[in-house]
């Protein structure tokens, strides 16, 4: 299944299949012709009629009826995992046990026990497997986490991360539905959770860091039992507090701020930079010099700059991506079951 390397210097084409056809898989399709390494060849829908609609609107890519009959094509390579999340854990198994290699919506699952198990599998599997974080596979993430890790803004004091939208409440939608796994924690919080883990470690020369104390408080919706909206306060080494915010009914700023001895970076687009219109730039802000827009420059789309890592993965002959790797996903799943548990949310 690896991917050999071309002539160019790139993989050659890895192929792709999507298990899921909803909107973000759609994205992953747009965005994924901008890969320098990845060709779409085949979806797979529980329904027939919508594998067939979304093939049609991408010329040349089978449809499959089913997930399982897109795992039984052996022209797929890999596959981008895009259903709830409780459907998650099932498919990267199912996936790994077919020898695919994986791209995962993130949460990977929904909790740490499965991302456990996930992990297991991939490597019982002898496959590659990826959280589907694509902000850090942007230019822009690296970029700041080299400026904290050099010293930029001085020691970093204060990481403040939020990630929130206001949606009408609808008990049915994913987002509020328990057995869909809905809530805000799970759904966004984990960017967060994830970006502070990521710019803690930059500070400290490592690739990202775990909190030594959480603590968190959250509005838990009696209808359906899942979070709308939530706040925390994470401790890092080298005394770094984080401020982490996530809403689905709340109206906030997706962005971040970085704070530290000598100045602060603004982040406006943390999540999706230069993707779903978000600003491609960042803010540095040094005592005593005006402040610096700092483009990173990309022609790629989100979607293919993560399905390029993967594939770059491959061609190397590993089993996880150096931007979220094994160890990176299960220290995120630990701090959002911790975030869950305080809040009084449970998917059991």
């Amino acid at each position: 299944m690896n991917a050999a390397p071309s002539t160019s210097g790139e993989p050659k084409k890895l192929r792709w299949g999507l298990i899921a056809t909803g909107r973000i898989a759609r994205k992953f399709a747009e965005e994924l012709p901008s890969s320098h390494t990845g060709e779409l060849v085949a979806v797979g829908s529980r329904s027939p009629e919508a594998a067939e609609k979304f093939a049609a609107d991408f010329g040349g890519v089978r449809a499959h009826g089913s997930y399982a009959a897109l795992l039984a094509d052996p022209d797929v390579q890999a596959v981008y995992i895009s259903p709830p999340h409780p459907a998650h854990l099932e498919w990267v198994e199912r996936a790994a046990a077919a020898g695919k290699h994986i791209l995962c919506e993130k949460p990977l699952t929904l909790r740490l026990a499965d991302t456990q198990r996930a992990i297991a599998a991939a490597r019982a599997g002898g496959v590659c497997l990826m959280e589907a974080f694509m902000y850090r596979c942007h230019p822009q993430t690296d970029r700041i986490a080299t400026l904290l890790a050099d010293g930029a803004i001085g020691r970093l004091l204060l990481i403040r991360a939020a990630f929130c939208f206001d949606r009408a409440f609808d008990p049915a939608h994913r987002l509020f539905n328990r057995a869909l796994g809905g809530g805000g924690i799970l759904d966004i919080g984990c960017y967060p959770v994830s970006y502070s883990r990521r710019m803690a470690g930059a500070a400290l020369g490592r690739p990202f860091a775990e909190p030594e104390q959480f603590k968190a408080v959250g509005h838990r919706l009696a209808a359906t039992g899942v979070d709308d909206y939530a706040a925390a306060v994470a401790t890092f080494p080298g005394d770094v507090v984080a401020e982490l915010c996530c809403g689905t009914t709340l109206r906030r700023e997706v962005a971040v701020r970085l704070h530290g001895e000598a100045g602060w970076i603004d982040v406006p687009a943390p999540y999706h930079p230069g993707g779903w219109d978000g600003a491609d730039t960042f803010t540095l802000h040094r005592a005593g010099r005006d402040p610096e827009i700092v483009r990173s420059e990309t022609t790629q789309k989100l979607y293919a700059l993560e399905a390029d890592a993967l594939a770059h993965a491959v061609a190397a002959g590993a089993r996880e991506v150096p931007a979220m790797t094994f160890a990176d996903s299960l220290g995120n799943a630990a701090v959002l079951d911790d975030w869950l548990a305080q809040v009084g949310v449970s998917y059991d």
